[in-house]
């Protein structure tokens, strides 16, 4: 009887050895996105420091820092009044020296309908705080499911989402991702969307009252202090693994931090 082989997930080969550095899209520059710009500094600090191209990251947020940002999110005093994006991309590139980019506006469709040329990058991140936005992301991300062979074609989205106490991050391919042939595990050239395979449940656990907070401690009644960022480090390592390994057994995980437990969610 022969064993069932473990599924996994190949890297995209571009990737792995990228003649540029590799294009990403951060939606969202709140508790989660600032956080996960971090990581994502320290991983294009590791990958050139393994002589890879690293990462060249825009930042799409339209949101202004107020005084209830402070202490959850990555802002401080002297910048409030400042774009969340202007604000956190200008402190990454006077750090480490990079040409990163900050969007002022919403990552979504124009006024005459068009997507910007802007939105194309092969990785796409999501730390958005509501799901009609995910749903335009995955809109928008699907079009580009057609479209091959030209520079900084979209391969991943990775897409992070909470509540108070809990929260999830799921990767998923934009359209299918050649694999290598291997004998010893299942390769998956597709993950799902979020959108498509749990997108009645976003629906469902969508919060009633999205107004916002007018001080940090009215905002730590929507979302607990260290939900974002245990979630931004836990689904920036899924996205380092793809890079370090070329390969991964998990598209995702499932995370509570009120009773400290997480349930992966394996490549099927």
């Amino acid at each position: 009887m022969n064993a069932e082989k473990t599924k996994v997930h190949f890297t995209d080969s571009y990737l792995l050895d990228p003649t540029n550095p590799i294009a990403v899209n951060l939606i969202g520059a709140g508790g989660t996105g600032s956080k996960v710009l971090t990581a994502l500094l320290e991983i294009n600090e590791s990958l050139t420091a393994l002589g890879h191209a690293g990462l060249s990251v825009r930042l799409w947020d339209d949101d202004i820092i107020t005084t209830a940002n402070l202490g959850r999110q990555r802002f401080f005093e002297s910048e409030t009044g400042l774009h969340k994006s202007v604000a956190l991309i200008n402190r990454v590139n006077r750090c480490i020296g990079t040409n990163w980019k900050a969007e002022t506006r919403k990552f979504e469709r124009d006024s005459f309908g068009m997507i910007p040329e802007e939105a194309q990058a092969t990785i796409t991140i999501t730390c958005v705080d509501n799901v009609k936005a995910r749903f335009g992301v995955a809109e928008i991300l699907s079009i580009f499911r057609n479209r091959k062979n030209y520079r900084d074609t979209p391969k991943y989205w990775l897409d992070f989402g909470n509540s108070r106490h809990t929260g999830q991050v799921l990767l998923s391919t934009i359209g299918e991702i050649k694999q290598p042939d291997t004998q010893k595990y299942e390769a998956v050239a597709s993950l799902p969307f979020v959108t498509e395979e749990f997108g009645e449940l976003l629906w469902q656990s969508e919060e009633q009252d999205d107004t916002p907070s007018c001080s940090l401690a009215e905002a730590l009644q929507k979302q607990d202090l260290f939900i974002n960022s245990s979630l931004a480090q836990m689904g920036c390592s899924l996205l380092w693994d793809l890079f370090r390994y070329g390969m991964t057994e998990y598209r995702g995980f499932f995370h509570n931090l009120k009773d400290y437990r997480t349930q992966p969610i394996k490549v099927g």
